[in-house]
């Protein structure tokens, strides 16, 4: 029975194996063909060649409505004010408002910032061990004394109040005046201090160091001052 199924098998392989053979038949057959677009008549290839009007068109980014009597050659320039409060250059003012043109010509003025006119308490004058500048000026000891006016650019980026005095250690015939104010912000306009030298008969070199406290701001500038008693 065994040598029979075996014999049976053998005869069908050939079958199994000719069914997953390759068949010669049917072969893949590649074909080539060219597009031509250009040989085409219908064909344009020519591109756009549409040009705006430019004396009919105008700018695209213009509203597409303006108010009555809008005339573009009165209105506010778009560069004013452009330069921020910062600026150094220019006019920081920017335009003026409608109907706030003659503001605070006869206006009536009631509280606001009141300014310290007094130096606070316990508040030190202690200059910086390099200065920001130096002040030279010169005085005859018989004379009743001299002054000097000293510019000082303001540093800071708002308005500032300021406390001025001699540090401990400088001659006694230094003052400066006036002691406190209002120090205008950065790019604006500078503060003008008097210094005074008072010789009371005395010749020689007097020195002295002035400090500019600034507290608000946590900073000071400080000036050494020089003057010359014959």
């Amino acid at each position: 029975m065994k040598l029979a199924s075996a014999t049976f098998l053998f005869a069908l392989l050939p079958a199994f194996s000719s069914a997953f053979a390759p068949c010669k038949t049917f072969g893949i057959v590649r074909s080539k063909s060219a597009l031509s677009v250009g040989s085409d008549p219908n064909v344009d290839l020519g591109g756009n060649a549409w040009k705006p009007d430019s004396e009919k068109m105008g700018s695209t980014d213009t509203g597409d409505y303006f108010p009555e009597g809008y005339d573009p050659n009165e209105e506010i320039a778009f560069q004013a004010g452009m330069m921020g409060s910062q600026a150094t250059a220019g006019d920081r003012g920017g335009p003026q408002l409608p109907g706030m043109e003659n503001l605070g010509a006869d206006a009536v003025l009631m509280g606001g910032i009141e300014q310290n006119t007094d130096i606070p308490a316990g508040m030190e004058f202690i200059p910086s061990s390099v200065p920001d500048g130096t002040v030279e000026m010169n005085v005859a000891a018989s004379s009743a004394g001299s002054e000097i006016e000293l510019s000082v650019k303001p540093v800071c980026m708002t308005f500032e109040d300021y406390y001025a005095a001699f540090a401990p250690g400088s001659h006694p015939s230094l003052s400066v005046s006036p002691a406190t104010g209002r120090m205008d912000r950065r790019g604006g306009e500078a503060t003008v201090l008097t210094i005074s030298c008072s010789p009371g008969g005395q010749a020689g070199n007097f020195e002295g160091d002035l400090v500019i406290n600034l507290p608000e701001d946590n900073s000071k500038i400080c000036y050494k001052v020089k003057a010359m008693s014959f």
